[in-house]
C-alpha cells in the first residue's frame, strides 16, 4: 500500500498525473512556440510534472535506478522553473532558465513515457527488448531532436510582455 492505495491503482494514479503532465506541457510548450502566455496552462503542467516525480519517489525503492535519477534530475529543473516562473517573474536571465528547464521537464517526461512504452507495450517491446535496439534509440533519439529543436525556437519566441505569473 501506498498512502493508502494498492500498488497497482497508485500506478495507476502515478501514470495518470505523468500523462497530463505531457499533455498539458505540450499545450505549454505549442504557446512558448507561438510567443503565447498560457498561465493556467503552465501551472497545470509545472503541478503534475512535479507530482509526477515526486509520486515516483513513493514507490518501493530497493536500489538506486535509472528512474530514481530522472526523478530526481526532474525534480531539480522543476525547482529551478518554478523559481524563475514564479519568484523573478522571468525577468532577465530568468526567461531562458524557464523556457530550457520547462522543456527540460517535459523531455524528460516524455523520455520516461517512451521507455515506458517500449517496457510495456508489445509490438514495442518485441521491436526492442532490450531497449538498446535501433527502434528505441531511433525514437529517443527522434524525441530528444524534437525538444532541442522546440526550445531553440522557444527561446525566440517566447517574450512575454508581462511576467507569466501576473
Amino acid at each position: 500500500m501506498i498512502l493508502g492505495l494498492s500498488l497497482a491503482t497508485f500506478t495507476l494514479v502515478h501514470v495518470v498525473i505523468s500523462l497530463v503532465g505531457i499533455a498539458t506541457g505540450i499545450v505549454v510548450l505549442l504557446g512558448m512556440l507561438r510567443g503565447h502566455e498560457l498561465a493556467g496552462w503552465t501551472g497545470i503542467f509545472l503541478a503534475t510534472t512535479l507530482l509526477t516525480s515526486l509520486t515516483g519517489f513513493l514507490f518501493p525503492i530497493t536500489a538506486f535506478t535509472p528512474a530514481l535519477a530522472v526523478g530526481a534530475l526532474s525534480t531539480a529543473i522543476l525547482a529551478a522553473a518554478l523559481l524563475a516562473l514564479y519568484v523573478f517573474d522571468l525577468a532577465g536571465v530568468w526567461r531562458p532558465v524557464y523556457i530550457v528547464t520547462a522543456v527540460a521537464a517535459l523531455y524528460l517526461n516524455t523520455f520516461v513515457a517512451v521507455v515506458q512504452a517500449f517496457q510495456k507495450l508489445g509490438p514495442l517491446h518485441d521491436l526492442a527488448p532490450t531497449q538498446s535496439e535501433p527502434p528505441f534509440l531511433a525514437a529517443q533519439g527522434f524525441v530528444l531532436a524534437l525538444f532541442v529543436v522546440a526550445g531553440f525556437i522557444a527561446l525566440k519566441k517566447f517574450q512575454p510582455p508581462r511576467p507569466l505569473s501576473a
